[in-house]
């Protein structure tokens, strides 16, 4: 850690690409700082210290948490199905209730694989005339005896440890469909890198439902935002709607409102809030 007053050097203050350099040093060598450890340690201002995190956050390099900051994260594999599911359950049911909510009888909708998409089955059982399309097999499973319901499986490579199918077969599928909305899912996501996936496989069926679908709605909750993968699906900007849930910094919001890409929130009491 710095001493009190970094942000000189010799006597000589230092311009804010240096400043910014030494934050994103000290956040290599601990990954999470306060904003209070950053005042001190680079001998600057409070407010000052905010806007060096926003110009970084905006950049993709570091990613907003309450009271600090934390070093953006390359997602090298993402977790298994199994782990998903006891992950951040709470803010997935909000979520899966307000994605909901958007779907009316007689779409066609597409649910990506996930377990928040997964979470909104309930909701759509009660539909009328409703076609769903999806590459997950829990969906699948879960309206094997909703007969009311339409379903299109995609079929394709069978990705084990997510229970899903990915890859150029899949995707034909759905580029044979006209879809009114798809619903996707990601385990990495942000402003300045869009969504991103460290399978390529899936970024074949990510694809088609997006180019097939009159409308395109992310879901996908904030503790996935700043986390970045090799593969890119999507930029912000070619998604109509994010919907995620209120936890999500308010630096963040404005990154993605910026990008013209409608911004909604699931807040705690069950309730859709449109970031504005």
């Amino acid at each position: 850690m710095l001493a009190p007053n970094a942000s000189t050097t010799r006597g000589w203050p230092v311009i804010p690409d240096q400043r910014r350099d030494e934050l994103l040093r000290m956040l290599r060598e601990t990954n999470v700082l306060s904003v209070r450890e950053l005042t001190e340690s680079l001998g600057v201002s409070h407010m000052t210290v905010r806007r060096d995190i926003e110009v970084l956050e905006r950049a993709g390099r570091v990613h907003s948490v309450p009271g600090g900051v934390r070093l953006a994260s390359h997602l090298g594999l993402e977790p298994a199905r199994l782990e998903k599911e006891t992950v951040d359950v709470a803010h997935k049911s909000t979520m899966a209730r307000v994605a909901a909510e958007m779907v009316a009888e007689d779409m066609t909708v597409y649910l990506d694989a996930g377990t928040t998409l997964l979470a909104m089955v309930p909701h759509l059982l009660q539909r009328k005339r409703l076609t769903v399309v999806t590459n997950d097999f829990g969906t699948l499973l879960e309206l094997v005896d909703a007969e009311q319901i339409d379903v299109i499986h995609t079929g394709g490579l069978l990705d084990h440890r997510n229970r899903s199918s990915v890859g150029r077969l899949a995707a034909g599928t759905m580029r044979q469909l006209n879809v009114d909305i798809a619903f996707l899912s990601s385990s990495s996501w942000d402003a300045a890198r869009g969504v991103t996936t460290p399978h390529e496989a899936k970024v074949d069926v990510k694809r088609a439902a997006l180019d097939v679908a009159e409308r395109s709605v992310l879901v996908a909750g904030s503790i996935k935002y700043g986390l970045f993968a090799t593969h890119r699906v999507a930029e912000v900007s070619e998604l109509d709607v994010i919907l995620t849930d209120d936890a999500l910094p308010p630096s963040a919001a404005s990154a993605i409102r910026e990008r013209g890409t409608e911004l909604l929130l699931a807040g705690s009491a069950n309730e859709r809030v449109a970031a504005s």
